[in-house]
């Protein structure tokens, strides 16, 4: 007995437009981000911070579903997922 179907209409996941935006400051180059993320949006870069920590990077923008596991994994509260607008830059407040 099959209890659930996959809608005609729907051929992909619906996804939540977000950004990932990395604070170099707190981040400790542990790599939880990149491991976990399920579609490989994260990836360690060679880039260091002050500390010298090696720091993960966006490697493709329209790979992140918004998921948020990356923000909640990171035991240094460095990544936050933004939701909404990719477009809008760094300040921007809706009105």
């Amino acid at each position: 007995m099959r209890l659930w179907r996959k809608p005609f209409d729907q051929d992909e996941k619906a996804t939540r437009p977000s950004r990932v935006v990395i604070n170099k400051d707190r981040c400790k180059g542990c790599g939880y981000c990149a491991e976990f993320c399920p579609t490989g949006a994260l990836a360690m870069s060679q880039e260091m911070n002050a500390k010298g920590y090696l720091l993960p990077a966006v490697t493709d923008d329209g790979k992140c579903v918004g998921c948020g596991l990356c923000e909640a994994i990171c035991p240094d509260f460095a990544v936050i997922v933004i939701s909404g607008d990719k477009d809008k830059k760094d300040g921007e407040v809706p009105v």
